[in-house]
């Protein structure tokens, strides 16, 4: 009698349905519940990634003296391993470059082995993996650009890498950090269409290709003006995503904060670009060599361009939290619906 006041019973119907109903589905990168929050591993992560910024404009500082093929050999300089070589002309820019990506480098493997013993989460320390993987071959690339003379497209790709390993160095400083593994995600679902992660999605690719159309020009391989039809897209659909989301979903501080940078680091972008098309191509077009009016200038519009990317990555994260976290919550209620 005990048992069957505990277990009423249910009809065919009513049985098969609560037998059907599962729980809802949890994402484990939702809630890392299965993780605890290192602060120090976080900070870490963090510095790497500022570091990275460090290194993308140097690169570019590099690419706008002209001075890839300062250093004429490569894994050496001047043929060696170790010694410095007289940091004279373009060598200060090539040869700083390198010791800032061997500094990169090492951030990187010790941050891959700390995911790996610290972080329980496989999915992390797959992704410490690929970032270490992103800055070997990002070396490689470097290398392929100084033995066969700067070709442009080996020259880009590097580049682009670049930006995607910087990309990921600011994806593992979200994902240990202490918003995402302590407060839970804020379930909202998005009823627009396009959605908001659609428009983050479109706004990273378009940015890629301004990225790409950009290192083409900066590496002589294709003229200015792909990449400066192609601004104004890129500019519209960039505005369009921050303005969705600042407007649609302020209530999240995160998406909030994102995209408040994202707007920002556009308009300066817009501001940098136009500067430097005014100072390299219009007024320098016939200098002999870079003057600093112009170095400056592209070398700012690199580094804030990475800033941006940077910035819409973020966003995008966060919108795929919300997304996930309100599709996982209104299946969770049509399933107790069911079994009601």
């Amino acid at each position: 009698m005990g048992r069957e006041a505990a277990h009423p019973h249910h009809g065919p119907g009513e049985k098969a349905a609560a037998t059907r109903s599962p729980p809802g589905p949890r994402s484990p990168a939702l809630t890392a519940s299965c993780t605890s929050y290192h602060r120090t591993l976080h900070r870490f992560a963090v510095f790497a990634a500022a570091y990275t910024v460090l290194l993308i404009v140097a690169g570019a500082l590099v690419t706008s003296n002209d001075a890839g093929l300062s250093v004429p050999d490569w894994p050496t300089s001047f043929g060696s391993i170790y010694k410095i070589p007289h940091m004279v002309g373009g060598v200060k820019y090539e040869h700083t470059h390198r010791m800032v990506a061997e500094s990169v480098g090492l951030l990187t493997i010790i941050l891959c082995l700390w995911l790996w013993r610290a972080d329980r989460r496989r999915w992390m320390k797959y992704l410490g993996a690929a970032a270490l993987l992103m800055v070997i071959i990002q070396g490689v690339l470097g290398g392929i650009t100084v033995l066969y003379f700067l070709p442009p497209l080996v020259s880009s790709a590097h580049a682009a890498v670049a930006q995607t390993f910087f990309c990921t160095l600011i994806a593992i400083a979200i994902f240990t950090g202490r918003e995402w593994i302590e407060e839970p995600p804020e379930k909202q679902v998005d009823p627009r269409r396009p959605t908001l992660f659609t428009l983050c999605l479109l706004s990273v690719g378009i940015l890629y290709v301004q990225l790409f159309l950009g290192a083409m020009f900066r590496h002589h391989g294709m003229s200015w003006w792909p990449h400066v039809l192609d601004a104004p897209l890129v500019a519209a659909i960039v505005g369009w995503t921050a303005a969705r989301a600042l407007v649609r979903h302020s209530a999240n501080h995160s998406i909030r904060r994102a995209a408040s940078w994202m707007l920002g680091l556009l308009l300066a972008q817009i501001f940098l670009g136009f500067l430097a098309f005014e100072l390299r191509v219009v007024w320098g077009h016939n200098a002999v060599q870079p003057e600093t009016p112009m170095v400056l200038s592209t070398v700012a519009h690199v580094a804030v361009g990475a800033l941006l990317l940077g910035a819409t990555v973020v966003l995008t994260i966060q919108a795929w939290r919300q997304r996930a976290a309100g599709a996982s919550a209104h299946v969770s209620t049509e399933q107790k619906v069911a079994a009601a």
